[in-house]
C-alpha cells in the first residue's frame, strides 16, 4: 500500500500498483548475487557445441526498428552482439521498399524530400511539401500492399534474430505464423492519404515466423533452434509493449479481463503488475524447456523517459512539478512547444500517471529478476540485462539536466563511450547546420538510433563477458560513421516536424 501523499497519486491507478517516488537502483551484477544451485532434473539436454551461438527474442528494439521502420537490421543490437561474439552468418530478416524499411521510414522520407527541395524551404516549397509527402507515402503504401512487399516471405532461412516489432509477452507465446499470414494477406484498400501499410505488423511477423511453420509463435521459433543444434545464449527482451502505448497514446488504459487474449488485449496499453506476472510466468515456463546454455532476460525500460513523451510545465517552463522530483507536471507530444501547450487542447499524461506507469514497470522488473533468481537456484545459468538501468542512467531531462533530482534519487550516470558522448535522450532535432539535440533516439521518439543500439549491444556483451564468454567491444567510432542520422543529420527535421507529427504515434499502436 503506497504511503505517498494524495497529490502524488492518480485515482485511476489499480490497487496492485505500488506507487513509489524514488528511482530503482541499477543492477550491477547480472547474476543478482545468486550462485548456481544443483542442476534441475527438468532441464533439457544441452549440446556440447551449440550450432546457434546466439538467438534473440523480443519486440521492436530487438527487431531493429528506428525512425519508424525496420531497416539496416545488420546494425540492430542482436547483429552487433553477434559481431562482438565473432559469430559468422548470424541470420536476420531484411526489408526493402521505396523508403527503405517497414512500415514507414521517416529518415528515408526526409532524405528524399531534401533531394527535391534542398536544405531550406521557401514559401512556395512549403505549399508544395504536403503534396510531395503524400506522394512518397502513397508509393510506400502501394509497395507493401500491392507491390513486391506483398510477396510471400521466404521460408528457407530460419532467423536467429526473432524480434518482431509491436510484440508483447502474450504475442510471443500465442501469435502464430498462421495468424500473421492470414491477417497480412487480407485485401487492403487504397487510402489516398495513406502512408503506413495496412497489417504491416503482420507482414513483419510473417516474415520472421513463416520459416518455422504455421503453428509456430515466437517462443516455438526459439525452441526450434534449441532442438536443432542447440543455443549458446538466448536473450529475451519482452515487456516494453506491455506499457509503451500508455505514453504514446497519452492515456493509460490499465489491463483488465482479456489481457491474455490476442483478440481482446488491444483495449489496454499498460498492464497491471499482477497481470504481467501471470503472463511472464507462462513465458518463463516455456523458456525452461528450451535447450540453451544460458538465458539472459532484459528488464523493461521506463517508457516515460522516451522522448515521445516530453515533460513540460506551462506555468513555470522547464521546471519539474516539485523541486527534486523526477517528473514534470505534464507529458505531451514532442512536436508541441512548451509555451503553446494547453491541457484543454492537447493530449497529455500527468506526473501522477507517469509515476504510476514507472512504478508498474518496477514491479514488472521485480517479476523478471525473481525469475532469474529462481532459475539460478535450480542450476540454470540465467542472467539479467538491465536495460531499465541503462536508460535511467542516460536520462537527460529527468536527471542529467537536473542535479537536485539526480542527488535526491542517488542517480548514477551511464557513461557513454567517447565517440558518442555528445548524444543524449532528447527528441532528435536537426537543420541545415546539423544536429541540434538528441541522437540516441530516432525520429519516431521511441526507438534508438544505430548509436543507441550500440549502447544496448555493449551492455549485452558486458553481461556475456561476465559469464566468461569471449567478446570484442563495440567500436563506437566506426559505428557512429554508420549511424546515418547522426553522421549526416537530415536538414529538414525541424522545418518538417509539424508535418511528420501525425506519422509518429502510429508506429507503436496496438494491433
Amino acid at each position: 500500500m503506497s504511503q505517498l501523499p494524495p497529490e502524488y497519486l492518480d485515482s485511476k491507478t489499480p490497487p496492485d500498483v505500488v506507487v513509489t517516488d524514488m528511482l530503482r537502483p541499477p543492477i550491477e551484477d547480472p547474476t543478482l548475487g545468486e550462485p548456481l544451485g544443483p542442476p534441475s532434473p527438468d532441464s533439457p539436454p544441452l549440446a556440447a557445441s551449440p550450432d546457434h551461438a546466439l538467438v534473440t527474442v523480443g519486440d521492436s528494439l530487438t527487431h531493429g526498428l528506428s525512425s519508424g521502420a525496420v531497416f539496416r537490421t545488420d546494425l540492430s543490437w542482436p547483429s552487433l552482439v553477434a559481431a562482438g561474439l565473432g559469430i559468422p552468418g548470424f541470420t536476420i530478416p531484411t526489408y526493402g521498399g521505396p523508403l527503405g524499411g517497414l512500415p514507414f521510414n521517416l529518415e528515408g522520407v526526409l532524405r528524399q524530400l531534401q533531394k527535391t527541395f534542398g536544405d531550406e524551404l521557401n514559401i512556395l516549397e512549403k505549399v508544395a511539401l504536403p503534396v510531395a509527402l503524400q506522394r512518397l507515402g502513397d508509393e510506400n503504401e502501394d509497395y507493401w500492399e500491392r507491390g513486391d512487399g506483398r510477396k510471400p516471405p521466404r521460408v528457407d532461412l530460419r532467423y536467429e534474430n526473432l524480434g518482431i516489432y509491436g510484440w508483447d509477452v502474450r504475442d510471443a507465446l500465442s501469435y502464430t505464423a498462421g495468424r500473421a499470414a492470414q491477417r497480412a494477406s487480407a485485401t487492403p484498400h487504397d487510402d489516398f492519404a495513406g502512408y503506413k501499410p495496412e497489417n504491416d505488423n503482420d507482414i513483419a511477423a510473417s516474415s520472421v515466423l513463416a520459416p518455422f511453420g504455421i503453428a509456430s509463435a515466437q517462443i516455438e521459433a526459439a525452441a526450434w533452434h534449441g532442438s536443432n543444434g542447440g543455443i549458446g545464449t538466448l536473450v529475451v527482451a519482452l515487456g516494453a509493449n506491455n506499457a509503451l502505448g500508455s505514453v504514446v497514446e497519452k492515456q493509460p488504459k490499465w489491463s483488465d479481463v482479456g489481457f491474455d487474449d490476442l483478440d481482446r488485449k488491444g483495449a489496454y496499453n499498460v498492464w497491471r503488475p499482477v497481470h504481467f506476472a501471470v503472463e511472464y510466468a507462462e513465458l518463463v515456463r516455456s523458456l525452461q524447456m528450451i535447450a540453451a546454455h544460458r538465458v539472459v532476460l532484459a528488464t523493461v525500460p521506463h517508457v516515460t523517459i522516451a522522448p515521445i513523451a516530453k515533460g513540460v510545465n506551462p506555468e513555470h517552463p522547464g521546471q519539474k512539478w516539485r523541486e527534486g522530483s523526477r517528473y514534470f507536471p505534464y507529458y505531451i507530444d514532442p512536436w508541441i512547444d512548451e509555451a503553446d501547450f494547453r491541457p484543454s487542447k492537447h493530449r497529455f499524461i500527468t506526473h501522477q500517471q507517469a509515476r504510476a506507469i514507472d512504478s508498474a514497470i518496477d514491479q514488472f522488473n521485480d517479476t523478471i529478476t525473481d525469475a532469474v533468481r529462481h532459475a539460478r537456484r535450480e542450476g540454470r545459468d540465467w542472467r539479467v540485462l538491465d536495460l531499465c538501468g541503462v536508460l535511467d542512467g542516460l536520462s537527460f531531462r529527468r536527471f542529467a539536466n537536473d542535479p537536485v533530482a539526480a542527488a535526491r534519487n542517488d542517480w548514477q550516470r551511464f557513461a557513454l563511450p567517447q565517440p558518442i558522448a555528445d548524444l543524449d535522450t532528447r527528441f532528435f532535432l536537426s537543420d541545415k547546420n546539423g544536429r541540434r539535440q538528441g541522437g540516441l533516439f530516432g525520429l519516431d521518439g521511441v526507438h534508438p538510433t544505430t548509436s543507441g543500439y550500440g549502447v544496448i549491444a555493449q551492455a549485452a556483451l558486458d553481461v556475456l563477458a561476465d559469464a566468461g564468454v569471449p567478446t570484442t567491444p563495440i567500436d563506437f567510432a566506426a559505428l557512429r560513421g554508420k549511424d546515418t542520422i547522426n553522421a549526416r543529420p537530415p536538414a529538414l527535421v525541424t522545418a518538417m516536424l509539424g508535418l511528420i507529427a501525425p506519422f509518429l504515434t502510429s508506429f507503436v499502436s496496438r494491433r
